[in-house]
């Protein structure tokens, strides 16, 4: 078992600072930082000055509020460099592969899309549409369906609330918005994501999203069978992919949400 490093308070609210302005919409005063924190007001403007002096926070005197600096852009951009989501995902992938012997994938939402980031082939199975860089409709796909069930309402509606019609790859699938809330409703109900037979004819997968620690979905993870496999072949298809989704998520964020 992992020993807990001894706790450094300045380091933790100075995180908890970045954190919290990292999830505003907008620069926010530093009184109400200090309630949203739980800190005492006069550490929280200490710890501003010194974030402001170094870049990673900047202060709009207009308002009196703060927003993140460029130092904090600059740490952003190098984390998109290093491809964390992807570089994590394929170990991660490559045991789920070998434990469902079935292919599996990674995908990341973008709009109304998904993305695939990373696919690992189980051996002997057929090459899947799901390769790197590939990007389908969200509402077709598993890590789709899982990724949008893991999202607000508002932000569901935002996306497709002014859409009649939804774009299907065959006979099947998820025409309407109001066939998809239906879905994301069973979605969440159950905990995971099933397409099968919408995106490929003759293949299904299961799909579960990837929380971040707030709850927001990072990523989903998926495998890829073939149609026609009974219930609890996909029951332990599931087990498999919720358990890799657990341990992707602690190595990204340090504890299963």
């Amino acid at each position: 078992m992992p020993v807990r490093a001894a706790p450094a308070p300045a380091a933790t609210a100075v995180l908890r600072i970045l954190g919290h302005l990292a999830r505003q919409a907008a620069p926010v005063p530093a009184a109400s930082l200090a309630r949203a924190l739980g800190m005492p007001r006069s550490s929280v403007y200490r710890l501003l000055a010194v974030l402001e002096e170094d870049g990673w926070v900047i202060r709009f005197p207009e308002t009196r509020a703060y927003g993140l600096g460029v130092a904090a852009f600059e740490l952003s951009q190098g984390y998109l460099r290093q491809a964390p989501l992807a570089r994590t995902g394929r170990p991660v992938l490559a045991a789920l592969v070998d434990r469902a012997r079935e292919s599996a994938h990674l995908a990341v939402l973008e709009g109304r899309d998904v993305v695939y980031l990373v696919e690992e082939r189980a051996p002997r199975r057929p090459p899947l549409v799901t390769d790197v860089g590939v990007r389908l409709p969200a509402h077709l796909t598993a890590t789709g369906r899982a990724m949008l069930a893991a999202l607000p309402a508002a932000q569901v509606r935002a996306l497709f609330g002014d859409v009649r019609t939804l774009p299907l790859r065959g006979a099947k699938g998820l025409g309407t918005y109001a066939a998809l809330r239906r879905e994301l409703t069973a979605v969440r109900a159950r905990g995971y994501a099933v397409e099968d037979g919408e995106v490929t004819e003759g293949l299904a997968s299961v799909a579960v999203a990837v929380r971040d620690r707030s709850g927001w979905p990072a990523a989903a993870l998926a495998v890829t069978y073939p149609a026609g496999v009974g219930e609890d072949g996909r029951a332990a298809l599931v087990r498999a992919v919720e358990v890799h989704a657990q341990e992707f998520s602690r190595r990204l964020f340090g504890a299963a949400p």
